[in-house]
């Protein structure tokens, strides 16, 4: 009898081709499950669905956002069945003033708000804020829902306000990315007004402050009462800025 050849370890391009072969699967698995429209992958997961508002909030949706916020059309997708909102022309005005995806506002999930004009970023932001924020906190605070979010407007072609007089800089208004909240109405009949709440009842107070949290999460820049005296009746919320939240 002849003597067994000793087993030889196959060529290391072999076992590359090997890895390669696998790791090619694993993608077209991959792929096949978050593309396929039964996809188990819950749709706040998966990285090739869009933003819709009604998705759960996972690491991933600040980029969704970002590519939502890209065109009116990806924005106003993610809007669906969340909002009424409707697309209008770009309007241009003078001195840089305008807004370029500009739509007419006048509900947000479950809450009303008197109908504006802003952009859609602003609006897809703002019904971020109440599904994932604002509803959320006055069910853990009041336990009933919010009926009603209190604006004092969106676009104003105008500079920045300071307290030492008005900036040389166009305000975010200018391009309708900036909304200016007041207060809330619960489904109960209850109101809540920054003026009169931020520093009064206890409940109303935790729940200004939550919600100033949250919107510090769906907005850029979030000014509220402690920011400086002229917002010390309203939030001042922008689809843009340097990440203020205060």
């Amino acid at each position: 009898m002849g003597r067994k050849k000793p087993y030889e370890t196959p060529p290391a391009a072999v076992w590359v081709a090997f890895s390669v072969l696998i790791l090619v699967g694993l993608i077209y698995v991959g792929w096949q499950l978050l593309t396929r429209p039964s996809s188990p992958v819950p749709r706040g997961w998966n990285p090739l669905m869009p933003l819709h508002v009604q998705d759960d909030v996972t690491p991933l949706t600040k980029m969704k956002l970002a590519r939502a916020e890209s065109s009116l059309e990806s924005c106003l997708a993610a809007l669906d069945g969340s909002a009424e909102v409707i697309a209008m022309s770009p309007l241009e005005a003078t001195g840089g003033c305008g807004i370029e995806d500009r739509v007419t506002l006048s509900t947000v999930g479950e809450s009303q708000i008197d109908p504006l004009q802003t952009s859609c970023a602003i609006a897809l932001r703002t019904a971020m804020w109440e599904r994932h924020g604002l509803q959320p906190a006055a069910e853990e605070i009041f336990g009933t829902s919010i009926s009603v979010l209190r604006q004092i407007g969106s676009y104003n072609c105008r500079v920045i306000r300071t307290p030492n007089g008005n900036s040389s800089r166009l305000s975010t208004h200018a391009t309708g990315e900036a909304i200016d909240i007041t207060g809330f109405d619960l489904s109960d009949g209850t109101r809540i007004r920054l003026m009169s709440d931020w520093d009064g009842d206890a409940q109303k107070a935790a729940f200004l402050r939550a919600a100033r949290e949250s919107a510090c999460t769906w907005f850029a820049t979030t000014l509220s009462p402690d920011y400086n005296s002229l917002h010390a009746d309203h939030f001042h919320l922008q689809s843009r800025g340097w990440g203020a939240c205060r």
